[in-house]
């Protein structure tokens, strides 16, 4: 991922890597210990890898669209970005139909790029209000009308389901395991990053303890209101919303995948701790220290390529019966591909395929005209 001068941001690269391995963790280890306790890796990574992709994938819009554009080189980047978010949400409907009992999250994925893309003309003094309100208000409209909404028949999103895309959109927008209703702040938040100066040290350190503030904050009010029994009975996660219908108080709850203002608050906290921090690390450390972080953390060069293969892995046919031990296993798959990709300089072969409509579009755009001052402010 580069930034606005062109060379690569390692420390995106970083917080890619540990978002993958963190919701590797959620899928193949235990959440609870034979105690019944809360696992440590399911604390910290429950609801939190992923929420922490959903903002890096803000933040790498916010990087394609940097360029001031309009008329046709805008229409022909928007067409680009949207093709791409076309053959993610595709590939994720395609994982969907796998038997792997993992909730996929590519064609969320998709389906939020698409949304979030006329948000990316906004310049920072819109976004940040709009991002705020929107923790607060989508979940509540969400409360509102998923009573009048069809049940989600799905764990992931699959072909099998576009046979009535009236429960697709559904699921996709508001009753699924991501959904991108509530799930577009995630992204709104990451378009804000994404504008900023993410090479200075005294802005990345503000962020990290902005985001660890709001994440600390969020969790200590919730807990003011929340019976801990409800609480505890939910650490594991909600699989995607508050039950339909429920009382209002369980907007109050922070659960993993609850996509209630809470859990928004608080996983974004963290989220903007996480990449802040690996930012700042990046800019801290010598060079020839980045440059091993590069290599050793290179799978975050390449998610959706081993996003794609640990799914692929988690089918029967392919590895064998799931065990908490097999953790390792995964990450040594998935870091030593990263690795290798990294020291041969080559992106991930997914990634090449969803980069084509973009790069085509580059290609057939004309040079743009200076914008003037209509982009002052991102």
């Amino acid at each position: 991922m580069t930034s606005a001068s062109g060379s690569r941001l390692v420390g995106l690269d970083v917080a890619r890597c540990l978002a993958l391995l963190g919701m590797v963790a959620t899928h193949v280890l235990d959440p609870r210990t034979p105690g019944g306790e809360l696992a440590t890796l399911q604390w910290l990574a429950g609801g939190r890898a992923s929420a922490l992709f959903a903002v890096l994938a803000g933040v790498s819009l916010a990087l394609m669209t940097r360029e001031p554009l309009r008329g046709r080189p805008l229409a022909l980047r928007s067409a680009g970005i949207v093709a791409r978010a076309a053959l993610i949400a595709l590939l994720g409907l395609a994982l969907g139909g796998l038997d792997t009992g993992i909730a996929v999250i590519l064609t969320y994925y998709g389906v939020l790029f698409v949304l979030a893309l006329p948000f990316t003309l906004l310049p920072v003094r819109v976004l940040l209000p709009l991002a705020v309100a929107w923790v607060v208000v989508a979940p509540i409209v969400s409360h509102l009308v998923r009573p009048d909404l069809p049940e989600r028949g799905f764990d992931s999103p699959s072909f099998a389901q576009l046979g009535d895309p009236g429960q697709l959109a559904s699921e996709l927008l508001l009753t699924g395991y991501y959904p991108a209703f509530p799930w577009l702040a995630y992204v709104l938040v990451g378009l804000v990053l994404g504008r900023l100066d993410l090479r200075d040290t005294t802005l990345l350190g503000g962020l990290a303890l902005g985001g660890l503030g709001t994440a600390v904050l969020a969790t200590r009010v919730s807990a003011t209101f929340v019976d801990p029994a409800v609480a505890s009975e939910n650490a594991t996660g909600m699989y995607g919303t508050t039950p339909t219908g429920g009382d209002w108080s369980w907007l109050l709850v922070v659960a993993p995948h609850s996509a209630t203002p809470f859990d928004l608050a608080q996983t974004i906290g963290s989220a903007v701790l996480v990449i802040s921090g690996c930012l700042l690390l990046e800019r801290v450390l010598p060079r020839a220290v980045t440059a091993v972080l590069a290599v050793v953390l290179g799978a975050g060069a390449a998610t959706l390529t081993l996003y794609t293969l640990h799914v692929v892995m988690r089918t029967p046919q392919v590895w064998p019966p799931e065990e908490p031990s097999s953790y390792a296993l995964h990450v040594a798959v998935l870091l030593t591909l990263g690795a290798g990709l990294r020291l041969l300089r080559v992106r991930g072969p997914l990634e090449w395929v969803a980069g084509l409509p973009v790069r085509a579009t580059r290609r057939a755009a004309p040079t743009p005209e200076p914008a003037g001052r209509g982009d002052a402010g991102r």
